[in-house]
C-alpha cells in the first residue's frame, strides 16, 4: 500500500493545489465529450496515451472490452454506455482492445485447460469473447510471435464494436447525428493506436 499511500500524499501537497480551481468545477458536474470503453487490463491507462484531464473521459472497463448482447437484462457496461449518451450527453463512443489481451488469450487456450470452478464467472464472462472467432483479421508479420493473438485481438475489437453499434441508445444517437463511433487496438509495446476502418473492413494506423 505504500506506492498508494506516497501517491495520494504528493496529489494531497502538490497536485490538488496546482489544480484546485478546476477540481472545484468538477465537483459542480461533468461534460465529458468522449465515452472510453476499454480492458480492465491495468497496462491501459488512457488518460496517460490521451492526455487527457479530469473530466475529459467517461470511461467504462471490463475483462475484455465486452458489450453484452444477451443472457442479462441489464449489466453495468450497458448501463454505462446508456447512461453516458442519455444523461451526460457525450459526443463519441471509444472501444479500445490492446495487446496481450488476457481475456482472448484465455478463450484460445479454453479447450486445453478449461477454467470450470476455479472461476465460474470468467469461464460465463468468456462467452461474450468468443465472437472474436467470427471476426478474426488477417496475421499481421509485424505483430511477430503473438501475430494469431493479435488477429483475434482485432477481432474482438470488431464484434464488440458491432455490437456497441447494436445498443438502443447507441443506434439512436448515431441514426439523430449526436454521436460518433469508433473501435481502436491499443498496442502496448509500441504505444500505437489503430482504428477499424468500417468501410475496408481493416484496421490502420489512427491519425486523429
Amino acid at each position: 500500500m505504500q506506492k498508494l499511500i506516497d501517491g495520494y500524499k504528493r496529489f494531497q501537497t502538490e497536485i490538488f493545489p496546482r489544480r484546485q480551481k478546476e477540481f472545484h468545477l468538477l465537483a459542480e458536474g461533468q461534460k465529458p465529450e468522449w465515452l472510453f470503453i476499454t480492458c480492465s487490463d491495468s497496462r491501459v491507462v488512457p488518460d496517460l496515451v490521451l492526455g487527457a484531464d479530469p473530466g475529459d473521459l467517461f470511461i467504462t472497463r471490463n475483462a475484455g472490452h465486452v458489450i453484452p448482447m444477451e443472457g442479462n437484462d441489464v449489466d453495468g457496461c450497458t448501463a454505462s454506455i446508456e447512461y453516458a449518451i442519455e444523461a451526460v450527453g457525450v459526443r463519441h463512443a471509444i472501444l479500445c482492445g490492446h495487446s496481450d489481451c488476457g481475456a482472448v488469450k484465455a478463450i484460445m487456450d479454453r479447450k486445453k485447460a478449461p477454467l470450470g470452478n476455479r472461476m465460474p464467472h470468467v469461464e460465463r464472462w468468456l462467452s461474450h469473447v468468443e465472437q472474436a472467432f467470427a471476426h478474426r483479421q488477417p496475421l499481421d508479420p509485424a505483430d511477430g510471435a503473438s501475430a494469431e493473438l493479435a488477429s483475434l485481438i482485432r477481432g474482438n475489437v470488431v464484434a464488440q464494436f458491432i455490437n456497441l453499434k447494436a445498443q438502443p441508445s447507441v443506434e439512436r444517437a448515431l441514426r439523430e447525428g449526436r454521436l460518433t463511433v469508433r473501435g481502436w487496438y491499443y498496442d502496448i509495446l509500441t504505444g500505437r493506436i489503430e482504428e477499424y476502418d468500417e468501410e475496408l473492413g481493416r484496421f490502420r494506423p489512427w491519425q486523429g
